[in-house]
């Protein structure tokens, strides 16, 4: 067993993502193994049957497997957090974006698999969300003020998978203020670090450090 936490990943999904980015800015390490989802390991499905990235390997009997514990915990283990634990509207708004927000996301990214409408009806059920993130950024930089919060950690994934289904539509369409939020936060050092590409994991690998260093990452 590692002496450190073991983080089961995949660098794309944004549950993962958002994981990686809350153990970097609460400068929390771990030994990262890097997942294919089509050849998960042996020691991922007998930690975590259900197979799903991320997964936090704490200790035999202690094993974390949705991403928003990873960010609670990354943020009670932290010396200095960068954020603190969410309030209920924080919560309520992260409720959101994973469950009607990635609803729409999904049929809109895939719109191919949900023939019962067109590419442009998901996109606008979408913008729902996404109009309840333009108000709250209308006067602040974050969704909660001046400062990066959990909510923010928790969603922005979501918002860069939702921006990438139609190059430029986002950065073109009214939402202004999302958008500058998400380059804000996709243009930090920490995102960088997030989305560094790591060789697949298999037993016997040296071990890999997650981040390889822990400081100005919010930069």
């Amino acid at each position: 067993m590692s002496l450190e936490p073991i983080l089961y990943s995949f660098r794309r999904c944004p549950y993962a993502m958002r994981a990686r980015m809350a153990l970097i800015l609460n400068n929390i390490s771990v030994e990262l193994r890097e997942v294919v989802l089509k050849d998960k390991p042996a020691q991922l499905l007998a930690c975590s049957p259900k197979a799903t990235v991320p997964v936090l390997v704490i200790a035999d009997d202690f094993i974390i497997e949705e991403s928003r514990e990873i960010i609670d915990w990354s943020v009670q283990q932290a010396d200095t957090p960068m954020f603190d634990l969410p309030c209920q509207a924080q919560r309520e708004l992260v409720e959101c974006n994973d469950n009607e927000f990635k609803g729409n996301l999904d049929r809109y990214k895939y719109f191919d698999r949900f023939p019962e409408q067109p590419q442009e009806h998901y996109r606008q059920q979408a913008t729902h969300f996404l109009a309840q993130l333009e108000q709250r950024l209308i006067h602040t930089p974050y969704l909660f003020g001046e400062e990066i919060c959990y909510a923010d950690v928790a969603i922005f994934p979501f918002i860069r998978q939702f921006a990438n289904v139609e190059n430029g539509w986002l950065a073109n369409s009214v939402y202004h203020n999302v958008f500058a939020w998400l380059e804000r936060l996709i243009n930090t050092a920490a995102f960088t670090t997030v989305m560094y590409r790591f060789c697949q994991w298999q037993d016997g690998n040296d071990v890999v450090r997650f981040p390889p260093a822990l400081e100005g990452y919010l930069t």
